[in-house]
C-alpha cells in the first residue's frame, strides 16, 4: 500500500472536521465569547496566571499534549496491521479527542482555571469531584511514568541524544528570559535563537558522540531516571514564562516543524507500507500487545484519537493563560487535530519497515529464552504466509551507527528509524541516515519531556487541591513550601514506576488509566452540557463517552485477568502484578461510579451552571 493517499486523505479529513465541526461546537454548544473574562487577566499573578499570545500558547498546549502517546501508541499498534490504527486516529480524533479537549478547556477557562477534579465536584457531585480527584491522581502518576519510560529507553546509553536534549534546557531559559525580560515581546527573535540552537544541539551531539566527551554524556538508565526526575522538579516549581512556556513553544517548533517536513517528505518519497493492512497478531498472541486488536488497539493508541491526559492539561496550565475565549477553538480542537496527524504519520513511519525488521526490534531477547522465543514466532508466522523474517536490520545498524537494533523495544527506536529511512529517501538528502536516525531520537524525546514537565505541575496543583481540604495554604500554587512537597510527592511516584517497571506492563496500564480519565472528562463535558441547558446537543459527548467507556473496561478487565494476574503468580513478578491489578481495579470502579453519579445528574435534568453574570458584566464594562 502507498503511503500517499493515506496522509492526504487523513489530512483533508482533519481540515474538514475543523472548519466545520469545530465551528458548529464553538457556536452552538459553548458560544464562545471573547467579552467573557478570563482567568489569565481577572486573576493575573505572574506566575501561573499569565495572558499569553495565543500562537505561543498553542506551541504550550500542543508541546505539553503530545507526549510519547501519538508517537509510541501507533508504532506498538502496527503490530495488527496499518488500517485498525489508521481508522482509530482519524474517526477518534475528529469525533472524540478534539471534542474532548475543547470542551474540557472552556470549562476549565469559564471556572477560574479550576481541574478536572474540582469541576466534576460542582457540575455532577461532591462524591464525583472527591473519586475523580482520587483517580486523576493515579493516573497522571502512571502516564508520567508511562511517557518517561520511553525517554529512558531512548536515551540510555546515548550520548548523542542525551546532550542534545540536555542543550534544550539551558536554550529554553535563554528563551524565556528574552522574551518576558530582555527584548519583551519580540518572539519572532526569540524563535530565531531557538531554532539555531536545536540545529546546533543535533550538529554538536554529533561531534561529542565521536569523541573523547561520548562518555561524559554516556548514561545509564538509573542516572536518566533521576536526571529527569531533577528536571521535572525543577520545571514545575519555576514560574510558566522562565522554563516551562518557552521550552514548550521551542518543542513546538520542532514538534510542528518535523511532522510539517515529513508530510513533505511522505509527499515525495511515498514509502511503500511493507505492513499488511491486517497481521494474524489481530486475534490476538502478538509479541508486542499480546491481546486481541479489540478492545486493545483502543487503548495502545491513547493520545492521538483521544486522550484522558490532555484533560489534565486543558484544565491546568492552559486555561490560566489563555487571553481570549475564541483562542480555545485553535488550542483546544485544533491542537489535538495537529496530535492526530502526528500519530497518523507515525503509523506511516513504522509500517515502512518492513514487518520482520520491525519484529527484530520490538520483539524482547535479551534472555536465551526472549530469543529462543522469538525464533519460534519468526519460524510459526513465516510459515503461515506472512514473513517476518529480518530483511535490513543489519544496513540500518550499519548506517544508524546503533550497534545492536534488535530487542530495543518501547517504540522510540522504530519510530525513529522510520522517520530516518523517510528523510533518507528525500532528494539530495540521503547519506544522512546517522544524522536523522539521532535527530528523531531527539525529536521524540523532546516530545515526551514536554508532557512530563506540563504534567508534573499539573499533578502538583491536583495535590496541592486535594492537600487543602487539609492545610488551606496547600491550595495557593504560589506557597513556595506546598509548590516544593506537592511536586517532590508527584516525581517520587512516576519515577519509581519507571525505576521498577517495563513498557510491556507500564504502557497497556498507561493506556487504560488514559481512556478511563478520557470517559470521566466525557462525562463532565456531558454534564455540563446538560447543565447549560443544551440538552439536545448532549450527543456530541456522549457518542465518544459510550464507544470508549465500553471498550476501555472491557480492555481493563481482560488486562487483569490475561496479563496482571499472571505477573501476581511468579516470584520475580508478583508485586509488580499486584499492584497493576490493583491499580487497574480501583481506576475502573472510580470510573463506573463517576459514570452512575453523572447518568443520575442528566436524569435530573441539571442545573444551569454558566457565569452568565459574569459575562454580562463583562460586556457592561
Amino acid at each position: 500500500m502507498n503511503a500517499l493517499p493515506i496522509i492526504v486523505g487523513a489530512l483533508c479529513v482533519m481540515a474538514i472536521a475543523y472548519r466545520y465541526y469545530s465551528a458548529f461546537i464553538a457556536a452552538r454548544v459553548l458560544t464562545l465569547d471573547d467579552a467573557r473574562p478570563v482567568p489569565s487577566k481577572t486573576m493575573y499573578d505572574g506566575h501561573n496566571y499569565y495572558p499569553t499570545n495565543k500562537w505561543v500558547l498553542f506551541g504550550h498546549h500542543f508541546a505539553a499534549i503530545s507526549g510519547a502517546g501519538p508517537l509510541v501508541g501507533p508504532v506498538l499498534a502496527a503490530q495488527f496491521g496499518f488500517l485498525p490504527g489508521l481508522l482509530w486516529l482519524v474517526i477518534g480524533v475528529c469525533l472524540g479527542g478534539a471534542v474532548h479537549d475543547f470542551m474540557i478547556l472552556v470549562a476549565s477557562v469559564r471556572r477560574r482555571g479550576k481541574s478536572l477534579a474540582e469541576i466534576a465536584r460542582t457540575e455532577i457531585s461532591p462524591l464525583s469531584g472527591l473519586v475523580a480527584g482520587v483517580a486523576i491522581l493515579f493516573i497522571v502518576v502512571i502516564a508520567l511514568a508511562g511517557l518517561g519510560l520511553v525517554v529512558v529507553n531512548a536515551l540510555a546509553e546515548s550520548p548523542w541524544g542525551a546532550f542534545t536534549v540536555g542543550f534544550t534546557i539551558p536554550l529554553a531559559l535563554l528563551m524565556g528570559l528574552y522574551m518576558y525580560r530582555i527584548r519583551p515581546g519580540k518572539i519572532a527573535e526569540a524563535s530565531a535563537i531557538g531554532v539555531v540552537g536545536l540545529l546546533l544541539a543535533v550538529f554538536l551531539g554529533g561531534r561529542i558522540a565521536e569523541s573523547s566527551w561520548a562518555a561524559s554524556f554516556t548514561f545509564s538508565r538509573n542516572t536518566i531516571i533521576l536526571l529527569m526526575a531533577a528536571y521535572g522538579f525543577i520545571a514545575s516549581v519555576l514560574p510558566v514564562w522562565m522554563l516551562l512556556c518557552p521550552r514548550d513553544y521551542l518543542s513546538s517548533y520542532l514538534k510542528i516543524g518535523t511532522i510539517a517536513f515529513l508530510i513533505i517528505g511522505v509527499i515525495l518519497v511515498h514509502p511503500t507500507l511493507n505492513m499488511p493492512a491486517w497481521t494474524p497478531f489481530v486475534a490476538g498472541g502478538g509479541p508486542v500487545i499480546p491481546g486481541k486488536v479489540y478492545p486493545f488497539v483502543f487503548i495502545t493508541i491513547a493520545c492521538g484519537a483521544i486522550s484522558g491526559f490532555h484533560a489534565l492539561i486543558s484544565s491546568g496550565t492552559t486555561p490560566k493563560m489563555i487571553a481570549k475565549e475564541g483562542d480555545a477553538r485553535m488550542i483546544g480542537y485544533g491542537g489535538m487535530l495537529m496530535e492526530g496527524v502526528v500519530g497518523v504519520v507515525a503509523l506511516i513511519a513504522a509500517t515502512s519497515l518492513f514487518p520482520g525488521d520491525y519484529f527484530a526490534i520490538n520483539t524482547a531477547q535479551k534472555t536465551d529464552a526472549q530469543r529462543a522465543a522469538y525464533v519460534q514466532m519468526v519460524d510459526n508466522h513465516t510459515g503461515q504466509g506472512f514473513d517476518i523474517q529480518p530483511k535490513e536490520i543489519d544496513r540500518l545498524e550499519a548506517e544508524s551507527g546503533e550497534k545492536n537494533l534488535r530487542g530495543r523495544t518501547g517504540g522510540a527506536v522504530t519510530l525513529a528509524l522510520g522517520i530516518a529511512k523517510i528523510f533518507d529517501g528525500i532528494p539530495l538528502l540521503s547519506g544522512f541516515m546517522k544524522y536523522w536516525y539521532h535527530f528523531a531520537i531527539m525529536f521524540e524525546a523532546l516530545f515526551i519531556l514536554t508532557t512530563i514537565d506540563t504534567g508534573t505541575r499539573v499533578a502538583r496543583f491536583l495535590v496541592g487541591e486535594f492537600g487543602g481540604r487539609f492545610y488551606k495554604k496547600f491550595e495557593e500554587p504560589n506557597w513556595l513550601p506546598g509548590s516544593f512537597v506537592t511536586t517532590a510527592l508527584v516525581v517520587a511516584g512516576w519515577a519509581a514506576f519507571i525505576w521498577s517497571g517495563s513498557i510491556s506492563t507500564i504502557w497497556p496500564m498507561f493506556g487504560i488509566a488514559n481512556q478511563l480519565l478520557a470517559s470521566v472528562a466525557l462525562c463532565v463535558a456531558t454534564t455540563i452540557i446538560i447543565n447549560m441547558g443544551r440538552a439536545r446537543y448532549s450527543w456530541v459527548t456522549l457518542l465518544p463517552l459510550s464507544f470508549v467507556a465500553i471498550t476501555t473496561l472491557v480492555a481493563g478487565w481482560q488486562s487483569i485477568t490475561d496479563n496482571f494476574w499472571p505477573l501476581s503468580q511468579k516470584p520475580e513478578t508478583a508485586v509488580q502484578g499486584y499492584i497493576n491489578v490493583s491499580l487497574t481495579a480501583i481506576l475502573m470502579v472510580a470510573s463506573i461510579v463517576v459514570l452512575i453519579d453523572s447518568a443520575r445528574r442528566w436524569m435530573g435534568g441539571g442545573k444551569s451552571s454558566e457565569p452568565e453574570v459574569d459575562l454580562a458584566q463583562a460586556k457592561a464594562a
